[in-house]
This record gives C-alpha cells, sequence and structure tokens, in this order.
C-alpha cells in the first residue's frame, strides 16, 4: 500500500511504516499536481502539514484515497467532515507538539521581555560603534516571574502553556467557552509534584487582568477573535503571542497597538497571508518573529511520525 507524505515525515514513522510493508513516499507533489500523481500510483493515503491541502475538488477525483492524515492539531487544510461522509479516514496528531509549541509561546515571550528580536538584528550592524547607545536602548526589559500570564484556549497546549508558566512563578488566568476547570501538574525533579487547578473566566476578564496574553485557538470563521475592542480592554504594556493560527489577531489592529505603545511587544508564528506575510508585520522592531515552526522541533516531529503510524496501522487492521 502507498503512503504520500507530501509535506515530509520523520525518519521513525516512514520506518515504522516501511517495517509493515508499506511504500512510503517524501518527494514533495506541487499542489496542482496531486491529482493526477494520487491516481498514477493509487496513492491509498495521503500524510500532510500546513503547506498541502486536501479539499473537496481533490477528493473527488482521487478515489484511491482511504486516509487522510495530519502531522498536527489544526485540520482546517483538510474538509474533514467531506472526506468523512465519503468513507475517508480523517487523523491528525493532537498531542505529540504540544510541548513543542508552548515552549515556543516562552521563547517569544523572553526575546520581546528583552527585546531580543531587535538586538539580535541591531547589533551585527552597530554592535561595534554603537555598543553604548544599543545597552542603553534595552535597558528597560522585564522578567516574566510575578506577572500574570492569560491564555485564550485550554486545550492540550495552552496546558502546557500552563504548565511552565506556573513553573517559572507566574500567575496563570485562562478563557475557554469549552473547559470549565483544567488540573495542571507540575512536575519537578526527584518525582515531586503539584496539581494546580486553574477555573476559566471570560475572554474580557482575562483580556484586562493579563501581563501576557498567549492564543491556542483554531482559525476564525466568523472574523477576528483579537481585534480593536479587544486591544482597548487591555493593560497598557501588554505583550501578546500567536502561535495558533494566522487571522486570530487583526494584524492592522496589532500594529497601531505597538505603535501607540499600547502592546509592549508580539511574539507571532503564524500569519494572515500566509506564505506571504506583509511587510509591515516582517519588519516592525516590536515583533518576535517565526515562519510557522511551532511544531518543528526534532522531539515533535518523531512523536508525529510515530502516532501516524500507529493510528494508520491500527485502522487498516480493523478494517
Amino acid at each position: 500500500m502507498k503512503i504520500l507524505a507530501n509535506d515530509g515525515l520523520d525518519q521513525s514513522g516512514i520506518d515504522a511504516l516501511t517495517a509493515q510493508d508499506f511504500e512510503v513516499i517524501t518527494q514533495k507533489v506541487d499542489q496542482k499536481d496531486l491529482p493526477e500523481f494520487i491516481n498514477t500510483h493509487q496513492i491509498k493515503i495521503i500524510l500532510v502539514r500546513s503547506a498541502t491541502t486536501v479539499r473537496k475538488e481533490l477528493i473527488d477525483v482521487c478515489p484511491s484515497i482511504e486516509i487522510i492524515g495530519r502531522g498536527g492539531v489544526g485540520m482546517d487544510n483538510i474538509d474533514v467532515e467531506y472526506a468523512r461522509e465519503k468513507g475517508i479516514h480523517v487523523i491528525n496528531t493532537p498531542s505529540a507538539s504540544s510541548e513543542s509549541v508552548a515552549e515556543l509561546v516562552f521563547a517569544h515571550l523572553f526575546s520581546g521581555a528583552r527585546f531580543l528580536q531587535d538586538s539580535n538584528r541591531k547589533m551585527p550592524l552597530k554592535g561595534n560603534t554603537e555598543f553604548a547607545s544599543l545597552k542603553k536602548a534595552y535597558t528597560a526589559g522585564i522578567e516574566l516571574r510575578g506577572k500574570t500570564i492569560g491564555i485564550v484556549g485550554m486545550g492540550r497546549i495552552g496546558q502546557e502553556v500552563a504548565r511552565i508558566a506556573l513553573g517559572l512563578g507566574m500567575r496563570v488566568v485562562a478563557a475557554d467557552n469549552n473547559v470549565g476547570k483544567a488540573s495542571i501538574k507540575v512536575k519537578f525533579y526527584n518525582n515531586q509534584y503539584i496539581n494546580v487547578d486553574i477555573e476559566t473566566e471570560p475572554l474580557a476578564e482575562v483580556l484586562q487582568e493579563s501581563d501576557f496574553i498567549t492564543l491556542h485557538v483554531p482559525a476564525q470563521k466568523n472574523g477576528f477573535m483579537i481585534g480593536e475592542d479587544e486591544f482597548a480592554l487591555m493593560k497598557t504594556g501588554v505583550a501578546i503571542v500567536n502561535c495558533s493560527r494566522g487571522g486570530v489577531i487583526d494584524e492592522k489592529a496589532l500594529l497601531q497597538a505597538l505603535d501607540s505603545g499600547k502592546v509592549r511587544f508580539a511574539g507571532l508564528d503564524v500569519f494572515i497571508n500566509e506564505p506571504t506575510p506583509d511587510n509591515q508585520i516582517l519588519n516592525h522592531p516590536k515583533i518576535s518573529l517565526t515562519p510557522h515552526t511551532g511544531a518543528a522541533t526534532l522531539e515533535a516531529q518523531d512523536r508525529i511520525g510515530l502516532s501516524l503510524a500507529e493510528q494508520i496501522m491500527n485502522l487498516l487492521k480493523n478494517k
């Protein structure tokens, strides 16, 4: 049985599948060429990340497809309900990348809190001629410890963010319409741990209370979750991170909030116009930037590959 891993697959997943006599093709096929490639090679399983889309049109012209797999959490690049109506299994890996995404959130928070996104740009250019002025420009850094972090979306990733924040000595508040209370287990060395129960609050209250805000919600179908009205509710000097989906934040409103000083800094891993983000966003000195790499760690990719392989084998075993 042939599997097309069009956006790549970790070697651990490839090895697990080939050991069960699957043929795994990792050749990158252009979106427009997918129908011909899938039909010519009689691909039964297509695995994607965020680059490749599997829409109704592709499903309709590729009757050989039996399983669609998404390496990651969100499946907004797949017409999930339509595929399932056609009898196609759709799978993803919701827990495999939680730790990696959560750590990236804090990479952005630490970077913005100490101006790393700006100093890393300017030090190579001016560090040997304007060292003193650069040092003065970056003297107003802040600590995370003791501050309040607002987590919007308390799924697996949001709870992992809470775990790290509690370990850092932060106060955690959260908003989630589908989760009333989350119990967070914070582990320490020698098998010691504490349990912390976090009850969710209305979004408006979380926005008003937080020194730092991080978003972990699905793609928005009806406008932005964070726009002008939401920025108006926030503290002056707040920081915001989006490692969820582009379009959750109104980027124009974000730029205005950054320029006015309402928002101290932002961290963005996702953008409205991926893969061609707005130049104003890319060049703003108060924004820490990554190119949608939340799950791009060796450990997460290993877990994603193994999870997809295990799910595929279980599905076919139970057919």
